[in-house]
């Protein structure tokens, strides 16, 4: 696993990576701005009007609990951007990958891979359709862990947790739905649950890094081509004739 986390890094910065690598960064960046400007708006309607509703459908007596919820909320929306560029960065990722996994993984295979078969490419609307559903359930982990934060630091362990499982079986579905239907690839990532998600454990890792982390998308996909490859075996009968490049 350390050797394909490591291959998948050095790999990164490699002429034929490179003009994916700035794309993936280019549209991060331009999702980030929308988002965390929209979380920005979102916040500061709540810490103005949203005080007021509460306290009108719970009574007066949550009137001070309100103000301090009020007063916190105030101050994230001071720093909307850095907050939201930080906490949907996985699902951002997520998204940014379903644009690129095809382009990574022929690198990754043409490279390390070359004696083998390669992949078939994932039907565009498929692969958008899965970064649509796992950066949706990442947003709602996200909210449901968010009270915790403010309660307890471990609403931050939660966070890092959820990433690895989220991302770890986005990547490797993609990776293997290359190869497999998607029925298969589901129920191959639950048969090697615990190794993706120690793999997952490397990606939430890489995308808790400022600014690095823009460069997830890539780092993330590359690593699973390896690992579910490691997992398959050299199986060539694993790609099915019928399946259509895009």
């Amino acid at each position: 696993m350390l050797d394909a986390a490591v291959k998948a890094l050095s790999q990164m910065m490699s002429p034929p990576m490179r003009s994916i690598l700035w794309r993936s960064i280019g549209l991060a960046l331009v999702l980030i701005v929308v988002l965390a400007i929209g979380l920005q708006r979102l916040l500061s309607w709540f810490a103005t009007y949203g005080e007021v509703w509460l306290e009108g459908l719970l009574g007066p007596s949550w009137h001070s609990s309100l103000e301090v919820l009020a007063w916190i909320i105030s101050i994230a929306a001071g720093f909307g951007v850095v907050f939201g560029s930080v906490f949907l960065m996985p699902a951002i990722t997520s998204l940014v990958a379903s644009f690129f996994v095809d382009d990574v993984a022929d690198i990754v295979e043409r490279e390390y891979y070359p004696a083998e078969r390669p992949g078939m490419a994932l039907p565009f609307n498929q692969a958008i359709l899965e970064g649509i559903k796992t950066a949706l359930l990442t947003i709602l982990v996200y909210l449901a862990a968010l009270p915790l934060v403010f309660l307890a630091g471990a609403g931050f362990l939660i966070f890092f947790l959820a990433a690895a499982w989220l991302l770890g079986r986005e990547y490797f579905e993609l990776a293997a739905m290359r190869f497999r239907s998607p029925e298969d690839a589901k129920a191959m990532r639950r048969d090697n649950a615990a190794t993706i998600f120690t793999a997952g454990l490397f990606i939430a890792a890489f995308v808790s890094i400022p600014v690095v982390n823009l460069a997830t998308p890539i780092f993330g996909m590359a690593f699973m081509v390896h690992m579910h490859k490691r997992l398959s075996g050299s199986r060539p009968e694993l790609i099915e004739p019928a399946r259509q490049v895009r």
